[in-house]
């Protein structure tokens, strides 16, 4: 009786098979990810895409780009009410401190994304 093919092969060789053969798996949970949660960012910011034409279909690109728009508007608005609401030693501690916090790298180990690899 002849060997067969699988016989032959060497482990490294069959990880090498079951890696390609999931990696098109894990590119398609990936891809779904990333529609599902830009779906959920233009859900959330309704009005800002009512104010676009009706007739013209936004891509994707579009919707981050509003997202980033709206935060930095909103991130602004925080920043100055809070600012307006302290003397001038708290505001200077405060811009001290997000100075400070922006140059820090910071990685949360909690708060890391869900990857299926």
């Amino acid at each position: 009786m002849a060997p067969t093919a699988t016989a032959a092969m060497d482990p490294s060789q069959d990880l090498s098979l079951c890696h390609k053969l999931r990696k098109p798996v894990v590119e398609k949970l990936r891809r779904e990810r990333i529609n599902s949660s830009i779906e959920q960012l233009k859900s959330l910011l309704c009005t800002e895409f009512l104010q676009q034409q009706s007739d013209s279909k936004l891509e994707k690109a579009d919707i981050l780009e509003m997202t980033v728009t709206v935060l930095t508007r909103l991130r602004q608005q925080h920043f100055l009410s809070q600012s307006l609401m302290k003397s001038p030693q708290q505001r200077h501690c405060t811009e001290l401190h997000k100075q400070s916090s922006f140059c820090k790298d910071k990685s949360p180990v909690n708060g890391a994304p869900w990857r299926p690899w």
